[in-house]
């Protein structure tokens, strides 16, 4: 009867995940039963059940050209504004992290470093063309799966962090609710994110150079037709996503503690709660 708590987490991932297909579906029918990150992208899928195949498809084939796109996307500063960020919310020896929607494993890597031998870090990720450049890079421990439906017991983790995934899950709230369930008590969570800014002009520029120069760049450099669409779905998902204000009453209804939003140059956004 061993193994019986990991049945549990088992059935556990199986009932999230049914739940996620089915909060997808009800998306469809105009029930307002979750929050989405944005509105189905017609551009790319046709339905919210096709989403989650499409996205992980666009990761997988994309995800040896990913670390140069966002290094060339954030001009090589976005692993110290990454590891600022961390820091700020107090990252550091002997900590238990998760970091969901991990991708290559730029965030997992600082992590690590921060928790040094007495923590750990777990690197998840649907993608698993990401996840296996995440372990070429040096993540020590990555493992499958959806922000939705976390595959660990309650009371797991100090820290639960996102860094500019959050527009890719299914369900905002369910997905804060499963970050709320593995935090311990007193754990927090960090979910950075990209927002679309708040002027006209600043909004068409950054379009611009995300959508248009981006892509170009990516196709001519890096020769991946898949890498470039998805830099063109990557600006889209900016552009369509739910505001500011409605992702943190998604984290109040999920129960989060204090949820809070800090602004950086007006563009980036720091998502921050506690258990």
């Amino acid at each position: 009867m061993e193994d019986r708590p990991d049945r549990r987490v088992h059935l556990r991932v199986l009932r999230a995940i049914r739940a996620a297909l089915l909060e997808c579906s009800n998306m469809q029918d105009g029930k307002q039963s979750s929050v989405a990150p944005h509105p189905v992208l017609s551009d790319y899928y046709e339905s919210g059940e096709a989403r989650r195949k499409k996205v992980d498809a666009m990761f997988d084939s994309s995800a040896q050209h990913y670390d140069w796109i966002t290094k060339m996307m954030s001009f090589g500063s976005g692993g110290w504004y990454r590891r600022q960020a961390l820091l700020r919310v107090g990252v550091g020896a002997g900590h238990q992290v998760l970091d969901v929607g991990a991708g290559t494993g730029e965030v997992s890597l600082i992590e690590q470093e921060l928790v040094g031998s007495d923590g750990f870090v777990v690197a998840l990720d649907p993608s698993k063309g990401m996840l296996s450049v995440a372990v070429e890079n040096g993540v020590q421990r990555a493992t499958m799966g959806l922000g939705e439906a976390l595959p660990f017991p309650d009371n797991t983790f100090d820290f639960v962090t996102m860094s500019y995934a959050l527009r890719h899950v299914a369900d905002l709230q369910a997905a804060f609710e499963e970050y709320r369930r593995v935090l311990k008590p007193g754990g927090k969570m960090l979910l950075l994110e990209i927002t679309r800014p708040e002027g006209a002009l600043t909004t068409a520029a950054l379009k611009v150079y995300m959508k248009g120069i981006i892509p170009t760049v990516t196709r001519v450099f890096r020769g991946s037709k898949e890498a470039e669409e998805l830099m063109r779905y990557y600006w889209d998902t900016i552009d369509q996503c739910v505001p500011p204000a409605k992702i943190l009453d998604a984290m109040a209804s999920a129960g989060v503690s204090n949820p809070q939003r800090n602004k950086v140059m007006g563009i980036f956004s720091e998502y921050i709660g506690s258990k």
